[in-house]
């Protein structure tokens, strides 16, 4: 299957494009499209009748980070606590509830920093990995993910055949897909096969 991918500018624009490719015969379940605007995702969707792509789902990576951010971020809240009850005279009887106290932080940090990651990966799924998984090359899918993530609306239509990806390249370049480095900032076809 070879798959087609464009950002634009406008939404208006994804959906004229998206309305076009069906007008040619491309079947909605092939086609899809994805922006960060939530409720300009569903005037899409409910004009066009496509979906919207999910992404992949972030998975343990966006825990782990969320994990080693809470970690971090208990010991920037709580070592320098514990450090002045070590300096003060007065407090250093303390000490211990103080490295008590770093303990629970770090605790506490990495148990909310791996809920926070797991939730906030599964708002939006990892659209590198959907892209990677449909041929686009790890550095032009980072870009499209940049792009979308700017403001743009990716959309992305897949000929089970080959036949017709260059029809829907050209359908797709009529309805304004900018290149991808003006949407992210430097020259190639914004719209590519793959």
């Amino acid at each position: 299957m070879e798959s087609v991918v464009a950002l634009f500018r406008e939404p208006q624009q994804a959906q004229g494009a998206l309305q076009a490719l069906q007008q040619r015969g491309f079947e909605r379940e092939h086609l899809g499209f994805a922006l960060t605007d939530v409720v300009a995702e569903n005037d899409i969707a409910q004009q066009t009748g496509v979906s919207p792509e999910a992404g992949q789902p972030a998975g343990s990576a966006a825990v782990i980070k969320g994990a080693l951010l809470g970690i971090v971020g208990g010991l920037v809240i709580t070592v320098p606590i514990w450090l002045l009850l070590l300096i003060i005279p007065v407090t250093r009887i303390y000490q211990e509830g103080g490295l008590l106290g770093v303990l629970f932080g770090v605790i506490g940090g990495g148990a909310l920093g791996a809920l926070f990651g797991a939730l906030a990966g599964s708002d939006h799924g990892d659209y590198v990995n959907l892209l990677r998984r449909m041929g686009v090359p790890a550095a032009q899918a980072e870009k499209f993910y940049a792009g979308m993530k700017g403001g743009h609306v990716m959309v992305i239509a897949r000929d089970p055949s080959g036949a017709r990806a260059d029809e829907a390249l050209s359908l797709m370049r009529k309805h304004g897909a900018v290149k991808l480095d003006d949407a992210v900032g430097a020259g190639q076809l914004q719209s590519e096969r793959h």
